[in-house]
Order: structure tokens, then sequence, then C-alpha cells
């Protein structure tokens, strides 16, 4: 078999086993894997370092407009060349609707949008406004093109639903095999907490970090399992901040519910301590959930450790420092005024790697589950994330004894700081492929604006999860009655 390109003398690793051997590459698509392979009119050696699938970030926000029409500040060039930097070879961004958009005009714009890319992207929606024309025609639409992912909110007033909202957008993903993603904090809750504060004179940086108490997140989490277990629907709690939510969702998974979660580095890395900072320093770390303490870290670890997670994602939500994002409201303003998120799609697998595998807390195969293969069975991205044939040639090849301190610049994002500067971090992806296409090698972008092509998605993988039977679900057990 004759390649275009041969990787070899690598260390090959996957989600199931490593080896050593060569990857064969013909037309963008992985053609062979073997202990030696000859030929190639493009040889590249690996010299012994980690050949991986490239990362798969599944959680980010890019060139979109917040609930308050904020625009981040990475559109989709800068933000696929921060992911790619990054170690990833292709993303899924939010595509969001906001209240009196049609799903039709969402998907059209991020369309535009989406064209710089210079990895392969695809787009979760965001539904804030699900009218009967969006269950019954619009979304079913966009399930057909490939996008079979949608995020739904419990807080924020311009984007929360009610209970039975929710549980007729999961009937409606249930019927078009699409996973509905939620972002759990309970909204009376959150609301209480900001009034009590603002009460006692309490609206600096740091009160943010109480103001969204874990019971928030806990509760929001139970009661979304309980809708889908109901509607017998697919669920993915995103970015889980607390022990107690993680523990939901490992209790609910062994019970058998469809259901998928991640957390995020930031939760793992910083703590409340973050905002405590001199002068409005701390506006730098506001994110909603916010981080937490030092033993909410060895919580998660030990969830991420032990597979309570499909992803470790980065929630990536740029906003710089000024006043064009944290300080659109003023410069001193108190802390709910404050534009929530941070930067960190480029950090992401470089301090997943060095804090995890580097550290013995997960193994280089969890790395790669975790990172790239988990979401590519999650969200449908049926030719990425594994080193197989057939494959799309979406590859990273990683230094794993490198070191460096993280940088601003070397985030190559468009963000004016980064929450994980100075870090020390051990592992650095040093060539970066989609499509066999080589976007980054040795520090340098490679890839041209527009390089990327959307990636229309499968529905989710149900397998090894059946799902909870619920009586009244059951025409046995119900007179018969039938639901959707």
């Amino acid at each position: 078999m004759e390649f275009d390109i041969v990787i070899h003398g690598g260390q090959i690793a996957t989600a199931d086993f490593l080896f050593d051997g060569d990857i064969g590459i013909k037309d963008g698509r992985i053609a062979a894997v073997a202990e030696k392979l000859s030929g190639g009119d493009r040889r590249i050696d690996a010299g012994g370092r980690i050949v991986m699938p490239g990362g798969i970030e599944a959680h980010a926000h890019i060139a979109q407009e917040s609930a308050t029409g904020l625009m981040t500040a990475d559109d989709y060039y800068s933000g696929s060349v921060s992911a790619a930097f990054g170690g990833n070879s292709s993303f899924i961004p939010f595509a969001a609707q906001h209240r009196g958009q049609s799903i039709d005009e969402v998907i059209e714009t991020y369309d535009a949008r989406g064209a710089r890319s210079v990895i392969d992207y695809s787009y979760h929606l965001i539904v804030s406004d699900p009218s009967e024309e969006v269950l019954t025609d619009q979304l079913p639409r966009a399930f057909a093109r490939g996008i079979t992912s949608f995020k739904v909110f419990t807080t924020y007033d311009a984007l929360v639903l009610p209970d039975a909202q929710m549980l007729d957008i999961l009937t409606v993903a249930r019927a078009h095999g699409a996973i509905t993603m939620v972002h759990s904090e309970n909204d009376g809750m959150v609301k209480w907490m900001n009034k009590q504060l603002a009460k006692g004179g309490h609206v600096a940086p740091r009160y943010h970090a109480i103001s969204r108490p874990e019971l928030a997140e806990e509760e929001a989490i139970h009661r979304m399992v309980q809708l889908a277990k109901l509607a017998d629907a697919p669920l993915f709690i995103v970015h889980v901040s607390t022990a107690g939510g993680a523990e939901i969702v490992r209790r609910e998974k062994a019970l058998g519910a469809k259901l998928f979660a991640e957390t995020c580095p930031q939760y793992m890395a910083l703590t409340r301590d973050d905002l405590d900072r001199p002068g409005m320093e701390g506006a730098k770390y506001i994110c909603s959930p916010p981080v937490r303490d030092a033993a909410t870290q060895d919580a998660l670890w030990h969830h991420v450790a032990m597979g309570t997670f499909e992803s470790v994602s980065s929630d990536h939500a740029p906003y710089r420092s000024d006043e064009t994002g944290k300080f659109a409201n003023g410069a001193e303003v108190p802390y709910p005024r404050i534009a929530n998120g941070m930067p960190g799609i480029a950090a992401r697998l470089p301090w997943l790697f060095s804090e995890g595998v580097v550290k013995g807390r997960i193994t280089l195969e969890q790395f790669v589950a975790l990172s790239s293969t988990n979401a590519a069975k999650t969200f449908g991205v049926e030719r990425k994330g594994r080193i197989a044939p057939g494959m799309d040639a979406d590859i990273a090849i990683w230094n794993p004894e490198a070191t460096r301190r993280l940088t601003l610049g070397d985030q190559h994002d468009n963000m004016d700081y980064s929450p994980f500067e100075g870090l020390e971090l051990t592992g650095v992806p040093e060539l970066v492929m989609t499509r066999g296409a080589v976007v980054v090698q040795d520090g340098a972008l490679q890839a041209a604006e527009g390089q990327g092509r959307f990636i229309p998605r499968a529905p989710v993988d149900l397998r090894a999860r059946p799902g909870v039977a619920v009586k009244e679900r059951d025409p046995a057990q119900n007179f018969g009655v039938s639901f959707p």
C-alpha cells in the first residue's frame, strides 16, 4: 500500500492500550496501523514520543454572544488556532439561540463564523426559546443535518426553562437520537444568595464564590437527572464543580441512567481564594459554577480517575479583563455584573497531562479517553477520537518529558490573561494534524484560515446505558398508556 504520510517510531496511545508502531495515512484517513510501515511520500519520525488521537474540545464558547449580548474575545480563527496549539484537532463550540430567534437563523449565523476555523468543527445548539415550531420542525432539521446535541439552562433569566419545557425538549431529543446538555444550578437559590449578599454590601469579586452554593448545583443535577429518567432520554451534565454533584452522577450511572458528564480544569486547579485577590483582579476568576476549595479538587480528581466523567473540557469562555469583556458594565461593578467565564482551550490538555498522567492520578489511556475518545463516542463524531484504519488522521504527537512554564503568549488566543499563567507543566504537544494536514508543528502554525470542515455527527452512543425503568411509562403497569 502506498501512503501519503507515515508516522513511525512512536508509542501509539489509545483509550484501551499502548503499543509501539507506525501509522500510514492516505487521503486524510488512517489507512494502516502496524509495527513497521515502509514508504510514504512524507515520513514523520515520532522519535519514541506519544502518538495519540488529536483532542476533541467539546465545550467552548467561540464567536458567541452571551445572553446579555456580550461577544467572546475569540472568533473561529483565533479560537481554533488556540485549540490546535493545545493539542486539539477538532472542537464543538456552542451556537446560541436567543429568545425570538429561529434555529435556522442560528445555524446560518454560525456556519458563516465557523468557516474561518483551522480545525474541523461542529456545534452544540443552545436552546432558550423552545416554541412549538422549534420542537417539531426546526430542531429535527438540525438533527438531520448532524447537529445532534444541544444545551439548556436551569438558571439565568434569559435562558432558564421550567421543568415542563425541559421534559418536552428531552422527549424531542430522545425521538431523534440527540443528547441534551444542561447547565445545572438552582436559579432560586442563586437569586436568594445574591439578594442576601447585596443587602450586606458584599459585592466584591470574592463573594461570587459563595453566591452560587454547592447545594444549588447538586439540587439541579438531581432534578435534571430525574426529568431525563422520566422522559427516558440521554442527558449530559456540563462542568460539574462539586463533590456532591459528581456523586449523584456516579450513583445514577451505576443504576443505569442514560447519563454523561464532564468536569473542567479550573475546578481542579483553582480555588475560591483566587477570587480574593487585590482590587478587581479576582474578577478574572469568575465563572459559573464557581471554583470551590481544595477538598473539592481532591474529590473531583477521584471521580476523574474512577470514570465518573466522560471528559475534562475547558469551558473556554474568553472575556478579556477590560471594557470589552469582564468590565463591559463598568470597572467597579458588583460581582453579578461582571462577565462570567475564563479562557483555557489551549491549557486543557497540557494541564491534564501534566497534573494527571505525570503525577500518576490517571493513566495515559485514561488521558486519551478523557481528551478525545469519549467525546467522539458521546457526541457522535464517528471518524475521530481513535487510532484505527478508516478513521480521520486527526493525530497529536506529544513529547511527554518536555517542560515549560505556561504563559499568555503560548495560548495563542485573543485574551489578555490566562488563569493558569505561570504553571509549570510537563508534556507538550509538538505536532497536531487534522485529516492528515499538519496544523501545528514545533510551536508554529502550519494551517490556513478556513482549512477546517464542518462535522456532521451521528446520534449519541447509548450502548451500556439501558436507562432506568419508570413504572408510569410501562404500558403493563400504567393501564396501557404509551408515551412518546
